[in-house]
């Protein structure tokens, strides 16, 4: 079952603070998203989403840095197969409404991972 890198997120402490570094660092453009002190960057590759948010909790973990997404075709079959290969699910699917449905997974090295079945999305050029 292939997988595509589609999302990342960087997490923050300040976000103003990380935001202003990454428009001067790399050039991207922030546009809010969602709940207040989310932004999406749209620019940050070929058919692959960003987002700046406040540092958060998954499950039981304090997420360090930065996050992955996978977009799967089949979440199922994908939490079946994580948990056939001794990985452990730590957050149970999540719809966002628009985007698709949402897991987060601990792989075997104890890594934090997300996966996605997206609905129908225009990836960034």
């Amino acid at each position: 079952m292939p997988t595509t890198l589609r999302h990342f997120a960087i997490n923050a402490d300040d976000v103003p603070r990380a935001r202003a570094f990454y428009e001067c660092v790399f050039g991207w453009r922030f546009t809010p998203w969602g709940p207040p002190g989310f932004y999406q960057v749209m620019d940050a590759g070929k058919g692959v989403l960003g987002a700046l948010q406040g540092r958060r909790d998954i499950g039981d973990h304090k997420m360090p840095g930065m996050e992955i997404s996978f977009g799967v075709d089949d979440l199922k079959a994908t939490i079946a197969a994580i948990e056939a290969n001794g990985g452990r699910l730590i957050m149970q699917p999540f719809r966002i409404e628009g985007v698709g449905e949402l897991i987060f997974f601990q792989d075997t090295e104890g890594n934090i991972v997300g996966a996605m079945q997206y609905e129908a999305v225009q990836w960034p050029e």
